[in-house]
C-alpha cells in the first residue's frame, strides 16, 4: 500500500473531516466605463472606507476593487457571499461595471492610473506609499492586473487523524512541516491551475505600450495573443518580478522560508536605491531593498497565518507557525459573474488534499529552477498538445497530459470519498468534466476565451458583452447571506473605524516609518 493510499483511508474513517475544511476568497477586479476604458473616478464613498471595510476594499489603484469573503465551511455560502457583495456594489457604481478578466480593458496611460487612498491616518498613508513604490519599480500597468486568491486551510480533526495524538507544539511543528509538503507539491503539480483554469491568453495592445517581450505575439485588431498560452498574467509581461527570482526562497521548512524571507526584506538592492527613499521631500518608496515589505513577494502560494495587531505577516508565522495557504495562481474566470466557479473550489479542495496526502521531498535549487521552468511552459504553450515536463532532478520527461492523468488516478479517489462523506457526486463530477480538458485543450478556459476572442474580433470587445451581462446579473440579484442593511452598516462603521484610526495617531509620519521599519536596523 502507498503512503498516499494509507493515509486517505485514515482521513476517511472520519467523514466529518470534508465538512469543516475552511475558504475564503479574494477577488480584483477594475470598474471600467461603458466605453471599455478603465474608471476615473475615486472608490465610490458609498461603499465605505476601502481602509476599514471588512469586505470591499481596494487594492493597487482607486478603480481596483477588491472582494473579500470571510472564513467559510460550505462552498454554497461561500458563492453565495460572493454574489452578495458583487449585488451590493453594482448597485453603488453609477453606470459604471466591472472588468470581467485578469488583464487589464484599455489604458491611455499609467497616468490615468490612480494609486489607491486610505485616508490621513499614517498607516493609510503607508499602504498608498507602498503603492507608489510598486508603481516606481514595475510601472502601474503591471499592478491592475487582476486575480483571484483562494484561501484554505484544513480543519483540526484533518490533523488529528494524520499525526494522531500530539501536544499542542508538537502539533503547531508538525502542521507547519505538512503545510509546506504542499507548497512543494503545489509548486511541481500547481501548473494543472494555469492549465485548467488559466483565463489570459491574450491582451490589449494598449496593455505593453512601451515595454519590450520577446513573446511572438499574434493579433486580432488590437488585441495580442499567443496560440497556446494559457496565463499571461502569470508570465513575465504579467504579476511577476523578474528581480526576486534571484532571492531563491526555500520551502523546506517555515525557519528557511522565514529565514530567506527575512533576507530579501533587508537586501539592498542598487536598482531600487536609485529611484530614491525620500527626494525633494517626498517619499518614493518604503525603502529601497529588493522587497519594501513582505507583501511585495510575488509567489504562486503563500504559508500564512491571521496576524495580531501591529504585528507583521513574519512575526505571525514565527509566532504561531502556518495556519492556512493562500493560492494566487488563479486567473479571474471570465465565464463566472463572480471570477471564480464552484468546480474551480472544488478542485481546489481535491488539489490541495492530494499535495497534502502525497510524499513531498525537500526542494534543492535544482528542482526549485525545474519547476519554474515548467510552469513558464504551460503558461506560454500549455494547451500545446504533447508539451513535455521534466518533474524532479531525476529528469523524468512525460507530456503534460501523461502527468495530470497520473495525478487524477489518485484526484479520483479522494473525490470519491468526499462525495461519500457529504452525499453527493460533485466532487466526482469535477473529475469528470477536467479529465476531458486534458485530452482537449481547447476545453480549457482559456481555449474557449481565445476561441471566443477571435469570433469577437477582441478581447475588449469580449470583455464588454460579458461584463455588461454580468451588470445586469448582479442588479438583478437578491441577498442569499447577507442583507441591505448589514452592507449598509458595514459601508458606516468602515467610515467611523477609519475616523477613529486617523484621530488617534500621535507620531509624525517621518516617526511612523522610522519605528515601523525599526527591524531593518
Amino acid at each position: 500500500m502507498t503512503n498516499f493510499v494509507a493515509r486517505l483511508e485514515r482521513i476517511a474513517e472520519h467523514t466529518q473531516v470534508f465538512n469543516d475544511y475552511t475558504r475564503g476568497v479574494e477577488r480584483e477586479t477594475l470598474r471600467y466605463q461603458e466605453d471599455g476604458s478603465l474608471a476615473q473616478s475615486s472608490h465610490p464613498s458609498s461603499l465605505g472606507s476601502a481602509y476599514s471595510n471588512q469586505w470591499i476594499t481596494t487594492d493597487f489603484a482607486e478603480s481596483l476593487l477588491e472582494f473579500i469573503t470571510p472564513v467559510s465551511h460550505s462552498v454554497d455560502d461561500l458563492m453565495a457571499q460572493l454574489k452578495d457583495i458583487h449585488h451590493f456594489t453594482q448597485t453603488k457604481l453609477n453606470g459604471e461595471s466591472m472588468w470581467p478578466m485578469s488583464m487589464p480593458c484599455f489604458v491611455s496611460g499609467e497616468e490615468n492610473i490612480q494609486l489607491a487612498q486610505y485616508g490621513s491616518s499614517n498607516s493609510g498613508r503607508m499602504k498608498t506609499l507602498y503603492r507608489e513604490g510598486l508603481k516606481r519599480r514595475y510601472g502601474s500597468l503591471m499592478q491592475i492586473i487582476s486575480g483571484v486568491h483562494f484561501n484554505f486551510s484544513f480543519p483540526e480533526s484533518f490533523w488529528d487523524a494524520l499525526l494522531g495524538e500530539q501536544s499542542e507544539q508538537e502539533r503547531e511543528a508538525s502542521k507547519s512541516d505538512a503545510y509546506f509538503g504542499v507548497i512543494r507539491n503545489y509548486y511541481r503539480f500547481g501548473w494543472l491551475i494555469p492549465y485548467f483554469f488559466g483565463a489570459s491568453p491574450a491582451l490589449c495592445s494598449s496593455f505593453i505600450q512601451g515595454r519590450e517581450t520577446n513573446l511572438p505575439f499574434e493579433n486580432i485588431g488590437e488585441t495580442l495573443f499567443l496560440p497556446n498560452a494559457t496565463s499571461l498574467r502569470l508570465s513575465d509581461l504579467g504579476y511577476t518580478n523578474s528581480a526576486q527570482s534571484v532571492l531563491r526562497i526555500g520551502f523546506n521548512s517555515l525557519d528557511q522560508y522565514l529565514d530567506g524571507l527575512n533576507k530579501a526584506i533587508k537586501t539592498p538592492s542598487e536598482e531600487f536605491a536609485e529611484i530614491g527613499v525620500k527626494v525633494d521631500g517626498e517619499y518614493r518608496q518604503l525603502n529601497s531593498n529588493v522587497l519594501q515589505i513582505e507583501n511585495e513577494l510575488y509567489a504562486p502560494i503563500r504559508p500564512k497565518r491571521v496576524a495580531r495587531s501591529g504585528e507583521k505577516p513574519s512575526e505571525a508565522l514565527a509566532r504561531g507557525g502556518v495556519e492556512y495557504i493562500e493560492v494566487r495562481s488563479l486567473d479571474v474566470n471570465p465565464f463566472s459573474s463572480v471570477g471564480i466557479t464552484e468546480d474551480q473550489v472544488r478542485f481546489l479542495d481535491l488539489f490541495l488534499t492530494w499535495a497534502a496526502l502525497t510524499d513531498s521531498d525537500p526542494m534543492d535549487d535544482c528542482e526549485l529552477t525545474c519547476w519554474r521552468e515548467n510552469w513558464n511552459k504551460v503558461i506560454t504553450d500549455g494547451r500545446k498538445v504533447g508539451l513535455e515536463l521534466t518533474i524532479g532532478c531525476q529528469g523524468e520527461v512525460l507530456t503534460l497530459q501523461e502527468w495530470a492523468q497520473r495525478v487524477f488516478g489518485e484526484l479520483r479517489q479522494i473525490a470519491k470519498v468526499m462525495d461519500e462523506a457529504q452525499g453527493g457526486q460533485e466532487y466526482q463530477t469535477v473529475c469528470d468534466t477536467l479529465s476531458q480538458w486534458i485530452e482537449q485543450p481547447e476545453l480549457t478556459i482559456s481555449g474557449q476565451l481565445l476561441e471566443r476572442t477571435k469570433q469577437a474580433g477582441g478581447i475588449g470587445a469580449v470583455g464588454k458583452e460579458l461584463g455588461q451581462a454580468f451588470k445586469q446579473n448582479h442588479l438583478a440579484h437578491s441577498f442569499q447571506y447577507y442583507s441591505q442593511q448589514q452592507m449598509e452598516a458595514e459601508v458606516e462603521r468602515s467610515m467611523s473605524a477609519q475616523k477613529q484610526t486617523e484621530e488617534q495617531d500621535t507620531l509624525s509620519f517621518d516617526e511612523y516609518l522610522e519605528q515601523y521599519f525599526d527591524y531593518l536596523k
